[in-house]
């Protein structure tokens, strides 16, 4: 889940909080790539106002495909299906729902002024 914030200050890094771009470059229900502090990071915008962010690498494979993955739900709970070998994760706990032995890192997301920050 995103939180939105509204702040007048700067918006440089602080912390461990990364911006990334404003919301508006995202499409909803579509993934794009991002290099966060050297780490390649999936972002997912499922409505207007929710972002998820999980690693992109692939946890079956290790290949650096999610942001390329199908977004979905099981129940209320958005989802990311991987590209290659379709193993369903949850977006806000990295859970695998379909091979308990795989989990998929997940990152803090929130909006401030605007803007998508992930926390790594």
């Amino acid at each position: 889940m995103t939180v939105i914030l509204d702040r007048a200050e700067d918006l440089t890094t602080t912390g461990e909080w990364h911006i990334v771009c404003p919301v508006d470059e995202l499409e909803v229900a579509w993934g794009e790539a991002a290099l966060i502090a050297g780490r390649q990071v999936a972002l997912f915008r499922t409505t207007p106002t929710d972002v998820f962010a999980v690693a992109q690498q692939d946890p079956a494979t290790l290949a650096n495909v999610m942001a390329r993955g199908i977004i979905g739900s099981r129940g209320s709970r958005p989802t990311i299906a991987s590209p290659l070998h379709k193993e369903v994760y949850d977006l806000e706990t990295g859970e695998c729902f379909t091979n308990p032995e795989l989990k998929l890192d997940v990152f803090a997301t929130r909006l401030v002024d605007g803007y998508i920050e992930v926390e790594l």
